[in-house]
């Protein structure tokens, strides 16, 4: 997939990684459509980025919708927008579950449903979804973003086959921990030791390279944490028993308490 000169709808640009998403596709000649809710914060950016903006809470599917419609003509949709969910689920309302089930899951499946037609007509097109290596391996404290973590990942590898031979790409890229911007540096938590992390144009070149090449999932993360995701998405068992069970994590805690208000 040619990105220069590709329409590109993007979702979570106003997040450090969406930025940097953002940068290196207006870089690469792509005509950007950027969204976010809040057209205060969302306009002054997209000026800056030379983009469209589109004012579109992904929490409610009747914009969802509207925003499709409103972005008919995309030649590659970049679903990058995710809320953190992370806690005890124990801890969680109704509507809070409903609403990380949408923004995380339910939207970007929504959009490549609505987006996708006009690709197959012509041939052409590319669906990149920004998941999480917690869509590969579960950690104490995430069920509800793991769940939604595995599920795109499940959807993105059955759509892609599902399009095969229709001209159409599907590319799954998850990162691990990233620092600088995005929701976990946003916590000013300390990485787990000997994890490593890996910076915004890190995860923006794993999803460039995604959509040009046609990837089918890029795992953006030192070797080391890739190789203890690997062991853990296959050897559950195990991986719960290596980690331990039990006890205070200062830092799973200080993650939660930052991220609460997103919920």
């Amino acid at each position: 997939m040619r990105i220069a000169g590709a329409t590109v709808l993007l979702t979570g640009v106003t997040g450090g990684i969406g930025r940097a998403l953002a940068l290196k596709l207006s870089g690469r000649g792509a005509r950007l459509v950027v969204t976010g809710r809040h057209a205060g914060t969302l306009e002054p950016l997209a000026a800056q980025l030379g983009a469209r903006p589109v004012v579109a809470d992904l929490a409610d599917p009747e914009q969802v919708t509207a925003l499709a419609e409103q972005c008919a003509d995309v030649d590659i949709l970049l679903a990058n927008a995710a809320l953190p969910a992370s806690g005890d689920l124990l801890d969680y309302t109704p509507a809070q579950i409903e609403r990380a089930l949408t923004v995380n899951l339910s939207s970007p499946i929504l959009l490549a449903r609505l987006l996708a037609p006009r690709m197959v007509s012509a041939g052409s097109g590319h669906l990149a979804f920004v998941g999480s290596l917690s869509g590969k391996a579960a950690t104490p404290y995430s069920s509800l973003y793991t769940a939604t973590k595995f599920g795109l990942r499940g959807f993105s590898h059955s759509l892609r086959q599902d399009l095969h031979g229709t001209g159409v790409g599907v590319s799954l890229i998850q990162p691990g921990f990233v620092r600088e911007a995005g929701m976990f540096a946003a916590t000013g938590a300390a990485v787990p030791s000997g994890v490593g992390t890996v910076s915004p144009d890190q995860v923006a070149d794993a999803v460039l390279r995604a959509i040009e090449e046609n990837r089918c999932e890029v795992n953006v993360a030192p070797a080391k944490l890739r190789l203890r995701c690997a062991v853990a998405g296959q050897f559950p068992g195990y991986a719960e028993r290596s980690a331990g069970r039990g006890g205070a994590n200062p830092a799973v805690d200080r993650i939660v308490e930052a991220q609460r208000a997103s919920r």
